[in-house]
C-alpha cells in the first residue's frame, strides 16, 4: 500500500450539507476499496488563483490515506464524474513527504486543542 494525499476543490455554490455529503461519498469510496484513512482536513472556502468554471472561490478538502496504487485511477474517475468537484490533485508521498505530513498533522492537532 502506498501513501497518498488528494486535495480537491468543491464548487462554492454548494450548501453545507451538500459539501459534507460529497466529502463523505469520496471517503466512503476509499474505505470501501480497502484504503486506510489517515487524516482528512477541511480547509474551507478559499480564493482561487484563477477562475475555474467562472468561479473565483472554492471549498478545499484534503485526504491523507494509504491504498494500493491501482485504486488511484478509479478514485480520480469518481472526481471527474462528480459535477461538484472543480479540481483535484493526487500525489504519492515518499518518506520525506510522509515525515512532513506527520508534522503538519501534529501541528494541526495541537492548534485545534
Amino acid at each position: 500500500m502506498n501513501h497518498y494525499e488528494t486535495v480537491f476543490i468543491l464548487n462554492p455554490v454548494l450548501s453545507e450539507s451538500q459539501i459534507k455529503e460529497t466529502v463523505k461519498k469520496f471517503e466512503d469510496y476509499l474505505v470501501s476499496k480497502g484504503a486506510e484513512m489517515i487524516w482528512k482536513e477541511n480547509w474551507g472556502l478559499k480564493k482561487l488563483a484563477y477562475t475555474i468554471q467562472k468561479k473565483k472561490t472554492g471549498f478545499y478538502h484534503l485526504f491523507d490515506y494509504k491504498v494500493a496504487g491501482e485504486l488511484v485511477a478509479p478514485f480520480e474517475l469518481e472526481f471527474r464524474r462528480d459535477d461538484s468537484v472543480m479540481r483535484y490533485l493526487t500525489v504519492r508521498l515518499d518518506k520525506h513527504a510522509e515525515a512532513w505530513a506527520e508534522k503538519r498533522r501534529e501541528r494541526n492537532k495541537q492548534s485545534k486543542n
